[in-house]
């Protein structure tokens, strides 16, 4: 029934100009004909006013939507019509302000992004610029003893030294953020990596009195990128062993396998990490309570990212003095 009245509504103009070709055949006579040829004309000249009220009215529909399209900061609904051309028109309307948009909040969204990494940039390099700025004035008098000017030269090599590392890693996390750095993937042996981290990391432990304990059974592979893998496990044993101050520290890292993942638990039995802190601290530039006075608050952040990019994902738990266990899943499929 639906399709029948779909067709005369299509075709009514002819089928009224059909209809009133046989009244005339069948009436044969000139008034008969006359009214007949009357009544098609004012029925013409009806349907005619009635389709241009019904385009107006579609076309100020169209234009209100795309009126509160522009006031709106949401994508209010579009009310559909039944007519067919008309549904598609309204259908393809809404597709294109759907994905302008899209493309609008994207924009806004990587401005605001920029603004961030700037303001975040210009806030972490301006106290050792600071400092480099003023040794080099201390350095320009000329009553320091030669020992002075060593000290003070050493003082600024570190603050180089810090700029450079701080500017790298930011660079690595935006790259990482943007999905610019192109991850390799091939099978490593996590038993290795974690190996070469621990290795990294001896002169550090030892400083801390901290041991680094090993459960991994060699088998395990992943499937990835083994330098980025291995930047991401650094930063958070690394994390482990700084946040450590107890004389029987430890940093104890165990992994499993199964048909669709690869977990590992770094677990240490430090400082642990406050609840307030807990919810923030994958953020960038983000520094908890207990954060030693050098920390910047990129490490985390970088490992998330980068285990994101390699299809996993980071989970943690932490009591304060009772120790912290990350729990790193990458997904095989």
């Amino acid at each position: 029934m639906t399709s029948i009245f779909r067709f005369f509504k299509r075709y009514r103009t002819f089928i009224l100009l059909l209809t009133t070709l046989l009244l005339c055949a069948i009436l044969r006579n000139a008034f008969g004909i006359c009214v007949v040829l009357s009544l098609c004309i004012i029925a013409l000249l009806a349907l005619r006013w009635v389709e241009r009220r019904q385009m107006n009215r579609r076309i100020k529909s169209l234009t209100r939507y795309l009126c509160t399209v522009q006031d709106r900061l949401s994508l209010p609904p579009m009310e559909t019509d039944e007519d067919g051309e008309w549904g598609v028109l309204q259908s393809e309307i809404y597709k294109v302000v759907a994905l302008l948009r899209q493309q609008y909040s994207e924009e806004k969204r990587q401005k605001q992004y920029l603004a961030d990494m700037l303001s975040n940039i210009s806030h972490q390099i301006k106290t050792p610029l600071t400092a480099i700025s003023l040794m080099t004035e201390l350095l320009e008098q000329p009553s320091l003893t030669e020992e002075q000017r060593l000290d003070y030269a050493g003082k600024i090599d570190t603050q180089v030294t810090r700029v450079t590392w701080l500017i790298r890693h930011l660079l690595t996390l935006s790259q990482l953020e943007a999905d610019a750095v192109e991850m390799k993937q091939e099978e490593i042996s996590l038993l290795s990596v974690i190996q070469q981290v621990r290795d990294s990391l001896n002169v550090l432990s030892e400083l801390k009195g901290v041991e680094i304990l090993l459960d991994i059974p060699s088998e395990i592979t992943i499937k990835g990128d083994r330098h980025w893998l291995s930047e991401a496990m650094m930063n958070i044993v690394k994390n482990g062993i700084e946040h450590n101050d107890k004389t029987s520290g430890y940093v104890r890292i165990t992994a499993t396998q199964t048909p669709i993942f690869v977990r590992v638990k770094i677990e240490d039995n430090g400082s642990g990490i406050d609840g307030q802190d807990l919810p923030h601290i994958f953020e960038r530039f983000y520094k908890a309570k207990n954060a030693p006075p050098q920390s910047v608050g990129i490490g985390l952040a970088l490992a998330k990212q980068i285990i994101v990019s390699l299809n996993g994902k980071i989970d943690v738990e932490s009591k304060k003095h009772q120790g912290s266990v990350f729990t790193v899943t990458f997904y095989s499929v």
